[in-house]
């Protein structure tokens, strides 16, 4: 056995696997063959793939086909031509007996069944439809992760109204930043929400919010911690209760396959946030195979993620309902009143599948969490990469789990690598490139390599990747985003190394890569030693060019209460010259009170990298969509008497 190998699939558990009933009704030579070949299969033949997969999953396609249904092009090219689907439709057929257990942030908890879900669903989407709201029309929420969202969501696609979202402690500004781009019709907002043993008010913000969107005709208001009130609008406002509580036979408008379904926005960090179009008909097939093929989500299982409604892992949650799985949603804060307070909600209720980010793992190993016993079966884990560590914590307390790590993004709304539950898991990899995904890593010349870390790159189109960028009507930003360095060829901008089995590492960002002398360095191996840490509990490490000569690499280290940091600083940095190399070392390690993040919880690495090079930090980021704007000042002053001295 190799060593790294921390767990392999029993027979059992391979025979049950959904990918093993998706082999069961494809040509014979493809049921028993290797998973690369299966891979294979999938990326040169994708009109195939996808309909087996679409019939698969039993999708329901109208309308006749006028063309092939993959593309041969990234741009122009169109998906099932002449088809028609609806997102709503697949996912309240499909959806169990109970849809969704709601925990509430002091965990008490509730349920909405399938009946309730399509009667509130019916309901609200006659009430748009009665406001005027047409196929295309954009439907703007501010919800926390409870069955508002869900069902406000649901309505909006079977209307083929466009939806977006955003979580309600984003800062008006950071709101106001997306939505406008919009101009929505219909404003939904709650009036706060509970974290942490809190509660938050919001209405004045989303008074704030409404006021600058000019084009918003009505606004349907949450009154959860203010029941039967409401502050006054310049638009007419109906209550949550008043526009979901009718008894009225459900709609689902059959729209083309490349309908837009929402508007997700990119982190703001860079610049103003991009509006990622997705489709109905792509985010339902590669959801479907995500949830089914590389997660084993099957029919009545307890599937959660935890997550905001502004993470693009909560769309794939809510996607469970396709599959025939209970979603349960996590509301509030899910490391208090203590930080295992995840596990112990999984084992209370029933949770089979569930999803994390590598952070918390880390956090929970860190802190010496004892997970409870449960009955789960899958661990999705994603966000970033998981270290070796990590991956040890996990099968120290769950020695039957099988881990899915995955990497993907909001941009295709899916995964480019992950899980596949008939292979071995080995540490700290990624198990497998996704079916239907041409994924590789190229060097810089646009030359395949293996055994070596490359650009991540997408040869051949993907039906969830982006229809287009709002506002971008002749594709410029869409277009430098992803096909400037290879014309053609989709580059991720990540770091990824690809072994012979197709198991891969994620290096980082290639867009925040460090180059020490010539040499380029991803973040992510200098996370995996400096982490590996007891004494540490994140860290940060940035390198800005200074003119045209200088080059400053920083490491930021967040320690746990008590370390003495003289003497940690020197540990760490002979960790990275002698498990890595001397080029790892930075010229400087700060030990900070925390490390910064994007409120979905990506570390802020450009941002602080610019500010380094002399930037403001309001010329960097958008405060309101970072999880601490004082934390950030406080990098800011700490940049600015770097670039003071340097600049000397």
């Amino acid at each position: 056995m190799t060593s790294d190998v921390v767990w392999r699939p029993s027979s059992e558990r391979v025979a049950a696997a959904e990918v093993t009933r998706f082999r069961a009704g494809l040509p014979p030579e493809l049921r028993d063959a290797e998973y690369l070949d299966l891979w294979r299969w999938s990326t040169e033949h994708p009109d195939r793939f996808w309909l087996a997969m679409a019939d698969f999953e039993d999708v329901r396609l109208g309308g006749a086909p006028t063309g092939p249904v993959a593309p041969d092009e990234m741009i122009g090219g169109a998906w099932f031509p002449g088809r028609t689907v609806n997102y709503a439709e697949h996912m309240l057929r499909k959806a169990p007996k109970t849809a969704l257990i709601i925990v509430d942030d002091d965990n008490r908890s509730h349920t909405v069944s399938r009946a309730e879900l399509h009667r509130q669903v019916a309901a609200l989407a006659a009430a748009l439809r009665s406001m005027g709201v047409l196929p295309g029309d954009r439907v703007a929420a501010v919800l926390p992760n409870r069955s508002e969202a869900v069902v406000a969501l649901l309505a909006c696609a079977a209307v083929g109204a466009i939806w977006s979202v955003c979580s309600p402690e984003f800062g008006t500004s950071a709101i106001v930043s997306r939505f406008a781009q919009l101009s929505p019709r219909v404003l939904i907002a709650a009036d706060g929400y509970r974290h942490g043993g809190r509660e938050h008010e919001r209405t004045v913000e989303m008074t704030e919010v409404a006021a600058e969107l000019p084009d918003l005709e009505h606004v349907i208001w949450v009154d959860d911690l203010r029941p039967g009130q409401w502050p006054a609008f310049d638009v007419p406002v109906r209550t949550w209760a008043a526009v979901t509580d009718a008894d009225t036979e459900l709609q689902c408008t059959d729209v083309p396959f490349e309908h837009p379904l929402w508007v997700l926005f990119s982190s703001g960090t860079t610049g103003i946030p991009k509006g990622i179009v997705h489709g109905h008909g792509g985010v339902l097939l590669e959801h479907l195979k995500m949830l089914r093929i590389h997660s084993d989500v099957r029919a009545g299982d307890h599937y959660m993620n935890v997550a905001s409604t502004a993470w693009v892992v909560w769309n794939m949650l809510v996607s469970g309902l396709g599959v025939g799985a209970t979603v349960v949603l996590l509301d509030g804060s899910p490391v208090r009143p203590e930080l295992g307070r995840v596990w112990q909600v999984a084992a209370e209720h029933d949770v089979d599948v569930m999803g994390l980010s590598a952070g918390y793992i880390h956090a929970c190993l860190k802190a010496g969490v004892q997970p409870p016993r449960s009955r789960l079966r899958t661990l999705q884990v994603t966000g970033s990469p998981l270290s070796e560590a990590g991956f040890d914590w996990v099968y120290e307390h769950f020695d039957d789990m099988w881990l899915s790590s995955m990497s993907g993004g909001t941009d295709i709304c899916s995964i480019f690598v992950g899980g596949v539950p008939e292979l071995p898991v080995r540490k700290p990899r990624l198990q497998a490139p996704a079916l239907g995904v041409a994924v590789a890593a190229w060097d810089a010349d646009g030359n395949p390599v293996a055994g070596e870390q490359g650009e991540l790159v997408v040869t051949k189109p993907m039906p969830s990747m982006p229809l287009r960028f709002w506002n971008d009507p002749d594709n410029r930003r869409y277009l430098a985003s992803y096909f400037e360095m290879f014309p053609g060829i989709w580059r991720h901008g990540d770091f990824i190394e690809f072994d012979a089995d197709g198991s891969s590492v994620i290096h980082g960002r290639s867009d925040s890569t460090l180059n020490r002398q010539g040499i380029r360095i991803g973040s992510a191996e200098i996370y995996r030693v400096v982490e590996d840490f007891s004494e540490v509990r994140e860290s940060l490490v940035v390198g800005a060019e200074l003119g045209a000569d200088d080059y400053d690499m920083v490491l930021f280290v967040a320690a746990i209460d008590g370390v003495d940091h003289d003497a940690l600083r020197p540990r760490i940095a002979e960790a990275l010259r002698t498990l890595l190399s001397p080029r790892h070392v930075p010229d400087d390690i700060v030990f900070v009170r925390a490390i910064p993040h994007t409120r979905t919880g990506k570390k802020l690495e450009v941002p602080v990298k610019r500010m380094l090079q002399g930037a403001a930090l309001t010329d960097v980021v958008d405060l309101g969509a970072v999880d601490d704007s004082d934390l950030l000042r406080e990098y800011e002053d700490f940049a600015h008497r770097r670039h003071t001295l340097e600049t000397v």
